[in-house]
């Protein structure tokens, strides 16, 4: 269940956000949204992949291998120095109000709930750290959105979308399939002439792509993550 509401100076003066990651405040999940202009901050931690329904294709972080896995939460909180935007987020939402953006929280969030955190206002007024930061990363979310169509429409049209498979076998001998995304085309991409490359360059698409095929060296962490993880169960 959610409770969205608009943030109110008054009414959430005493509000505090649990700040922590830990499956009880809902990190425990496989993957999180993203859009191209993150792509830079999470190739060095996690791959980025594509879930394609008809037309519609949507960005991820994978963070683990399985459903309502991620490999990146241990003991001791994430396990990256970059955690997905859709997530750091939580449980924040753009909302409108009189036909402007303005901040909701959920307040059946685990975060929201926890009694404990970060203070969202100072006890003499105005905005905490916490919620300067959050207001960071939801203008960023928002413009991330704004210019996903653009981007999606260029893989579209160039069809630099493929169906993946990753078929392993553990340490331990247990086979696992990971399936139900697409990747970039790196041949298709290498075959577009001078004047498509252009085209992607200019209109702001090509650096994502190339950032969405460094983060395939990425898998390898994954697979290590989760070896690690059957050891220790």
């Amino acid at each position: 269940m959610t409770n969205h509401v608009q943030l109110d100076p008054v009414a959430h003066r005493d509000l505090r956000i649990d700040i922590r990651h830990a499956p009880s405040l809902g990190d425990d999940v496989m993957v999180a949204p993203t859009f191209p202009e993150e792509f830079r901050d999470l190739q060095p931690h996690y791959p980025v992949v594509f879930r394609v329904d008809g037309d519609r294709v949507q960005p991820l972080a994978l963070l683990g291998l399985q459903q309502g896995s991620n490999l990146f939460l241990d003991a001791s909180g994430w396990g990256a120095h970059h955690v997905p935007l859709a997530i750091a987020r939580q449980p924040f939402l753009i909302g409108m109000s009189g036909g402007s953006s303005t901040i909701h929280i959920d307040l059946d969030h685990p975060r929201a709930r926890s009694g404990e955190g970060e203070p969202l206002f100072l006890a003499h007024g105005g905005i905490a750290p916490h919620l300067q930061r959050i207001q960071e990363i939801l203008l960023r979310l928002q413009a991330g959105i704004a210019a996903l169509p653009d981007f999606v429409a260029a893989l579209q049209s160039h069809a630099l979308l493929e169906p993946f498979t990753l078929d392993i076998r553990l340490d331990d001998g247990q086979p696992h399939r990971l399936s139900g995304f697409h990747i970039i085309d790196e041949a298709r991409l290498r075959a577009l002439d001078g004047a498509a490359i252009a085209a992607l360059h200019t209109g702001g698409h090509l650096e994502p792509i190339y950032m969405a095929i460094a983060s395939m060296s990425r898998f390898r962490d994954l697979i290590d993550r989760m070896n690690r993880r059957h050891v220790r169960a």
